[in-house]
């Protein structure tokens, strides 16, 4: 769901300048998307499906590692709606076995549907991303 705040910095993508938690966490959900989407573009051909999924907000203790006390203070505070660890694992069980998503590839899953906001599918973002991310880990393009 943080996907759709998020923004890629291509001039700053480590956030090095001025670290943000909550952008840099929306940029990585976004990202996510944008090189899973690439992966499956990529490997159209073949018999290998790339998807990915939100498992919901779940009782993690994630806010910990955020500046202020705002964070704990909200998780706290929304702690009974959240997902127990198991229920948030449902979707990638559903994923992994279901023979109703055998073939299916590119895709963005919650609660078992597939739902991802228009800005995900830019396909001139996700090759960039690709490409930059090679590069970051020394990939050969060939």
């Amino acid at each position: 769901m943080y996907h759709v705040y998020g923004k890629i910095f291509f001039n700053d993508l480590h956030f090095s300048k001025k670290y943000r938690f909550f952008k840099a966490y929306a940029q990585s959900k976004l990202a996510n998307i944008l090189f899973t989407y690439e992966l499956a573009r990529r490997l159209k051909d073949t018999k290998v499906t790339a998807n990915c999924l939100n498992p919901g907000e779940t009782k993690t203790n994630i806010s910990v590692y955020t500046e202020g006390g705002l964070a704990q203070f909200i998780t706290r505070l929304f702690q009974p709606l959240l997902k127990t660890p198991e229920a948030a694992a449902d979707t990638s069980v559903y994923l992994a076995l279901s023979p109703d998503v055998q073939g299916v590839t590119g895709k963005y899953f919650k609660n078992r549907k597939k739902k991802s906001k228009s800005m995900t599918y830019d396909p001139k973002l996700a090759a960039r991303l690709w490409e930059v991310s090679s590069e970051l880990v020394d990939l050969d393009q060939r």
